[in-house]
């Protein structure tokens, strides 16, 4: 295999990585509250319910932000259903994804699950069956001191301090025709407007986030972006991305290659935020917030066939295997090149659906695949993302061509002396020989070079076998001065850690 060249540069940063770009997300959909973050009877769940197996592995992940409740689920939801004596709370019809929410865990009991996890709260507002008049009132409830009727509520509900929540998403894919409440650009966006006003009103404190198109290949992409920009430029902070990537073809070589599509959707977004700042004459640059991401596609066939209006039913139960993983870290590593405007991300979800995280009901847990990429960024990948200099050999799909065989981003921590290449190997079947030019550092030495490679690119982690696919450190690079040199596994997702003398 022809070598790979990546030359990195200290002065020749891309921007600060955001520790929210290592955010997750928690909606009410399947198990991933009911049976995944709270379970009342769990051998491990503590005085609240709360599974203490699970917040373990959160805490693993060092989650520095969770989006809740939805996702579609919030396009229904009423709030207040949510809060207050549990007796009292009302069963409502879930229509987004066809079950019975009981309400049983709601936003306060989040917001004390998200303290114990040491996470932060963003919250979603319904901007589907509702709009102007709940928005404000939950920011109400959850951030204003006393004396009023909202904020005297959450008192009575036995909170006495603000929740202080400061990053509110204004609704959920609001262009999907399968949202509740769907509407046309125009249409939301003159509500996000007017709700972003008088929630900031409320508190002067709070970020929002204005709703993008739900992924890159609907139709209105990006005309979407720019009309709603054009009423909520000068009152939100971000804009919103999602996407799903999967591999139902088996068609592997493409499906590592989805990054290079996710690359050219964030310069896409990017473009039409700054038309915009332009158009406005504006100061403000906008941010965004790619706060749904994953590989989803394993559970379709299953979900397809699942009986209406249960309780928490298995959904979106993926089971991930290698190349899940890899996908993830090429994912990841998109983000990272992107850090200048991409400053929070959710991967979807955190436990159970789509998730890194599984739990059996009444049993164990286990970490899958892509914990392990994504657990790798979130710890070594803080500081400032330098823009990485790469020449490798590549190849061609059926629909994606120039695709480089290596991935790759570093991460410099200046505060720890530490810089960390994050590389991914994209052939199947060679490994790859690569050199990373730090020419810029000084002398440096190696810390560890963690591995993440399987000899089944289809293998899985279970409740029976855990640990068939983990990480080891054995991978074998070394370094001279400033010169890294590695040979990289075949199909194998690479974290190369190096202490700056």
């Amino acid at each position: 295999m022809e070598k790979a060249k990546m030359t990195v540069d200290k002065d020749f940063t891309i921007g600060e990585v955001d520790k929210r770009l290592y955010g997750s997300f928690i909606e009410h959909l399947g198990r991933a509250v009911y049976g995944g973050i709270y379970e009342p009877g769990h051998a491990s769940a503590d005085e609240q319910g709360f599974r203490a197996d699970v917040l373990e592995m959160v805490k693993e992940l060092q989650v520095p932000i969770v989006r809740y409740p939805g996702g579609n689920f919030v396009s229904g939801y009423n709030w207040e259903d949510s809060v207050g004596p549990v007796s009292e709370r009302k069963r409502r019809l879930e229509l987004a994804w066809r079950t019975i929410e009981t309400n049983e865990f709601g936003f306060n009991e989040f917001v004390d699950w998200a303290k114990k996890a040491n996470s932060d709260v963003m919250m979603a507002v319904n901007l589907g069956t509702r709009g102007v008049d709940a928005a404000r009132n939950i920011v109400e409830y959850s951030n204003h001191p006393e004396g009023s009727y909202y904020s005297d509520l959450r008192i009575k509900h036995g909170y006495k301090q603000p929740h202080g929540v400061k990053t509110w998403c204004l609704g959920n894919e609001m262009d999907g025709p399968w949202q509740i409440g769907h509407k046309t650009a125009e249409e939301y966006g003159r509500t996000a407007a007017e709700a972003a006003k008088v929630m900031k009103w409320t508190d002067p404190t709070i970020e929002l986030v204005a709703c993008g198109s739900s992924h890159l290949g609907m139709p209105s992409f990006p005309d979407w972006e720019a009309t709603v920009l054009d009423h909520t430029y000068d009152h939100v902070e971000y804009l919103s991305l999602h996407q799903y990537y999967g591999n139902p073809d088996n068609d592997t070589p493409t499906f590592l290659a989805r990054s290079l599509e996710m690359d050219r959707f964030i310069d896409t977004v990017k473009a039409t935020c700054d038309y915009m700042k332009a158009k406005k004459r504006s100061k403000k640059t906008m941010y965004l917030s790619f706060d749904e991401w994953n590989v989803w596609y394993h559970s379709h066939e299953n979900d397809s066939k699942m009986d209406p209006w249960q309780i928490a039913p298995p959904q979106l139960e993926d089971i991930y295997n290698h190349e899940d993983a890899l996908l993830v870290g090429c994912m990841l590593i998109s983000m990272l090149k992107h850090a200048d405007r991409v400053k929070m991300a959710c991967l979807a979800q955190l436990v159970n659906v789509i998730a890194p995280i599984m739990t059996e009901t009444g049993g164990g847990s286990w970490r899958q695949t892509i914990f392990y990429p994504f657990m790798h960024a979130s710890v070594y990948g803080r500081g400032t993302a330098l823009v990485p200099l790469i020449q490798s050999p590549k190849y061609d799909t059926k629909e994606i061509t120039d695709v480089p065989y290596l991935e790759g981003i570093a991460v410099h921590n200046e505060e720890q002396g530490e810089v960390t290449v994050f590389a991914v190997n994209r052939h199947l079947e060679e490994s790859l020989p690569l050199e990373v030019d730090l020419r810029s550092f000084g002398k440096c030495s190696l810390i560890e070079h963690i591995v993440l490679e399987a000899d089944d690119l289809k293998a899985s982690n279970t409740a029976a076998q855990p640990d068939r696919v983990v990480p080891h450190n054995r991978g074998g690079a070394s370094v001279s001065d400033t010169l890294i040199t590695a040979s990289l596994a075949k199909a194998s997702w690479n974290v190369i850690r190096l202490k700056v003398q």
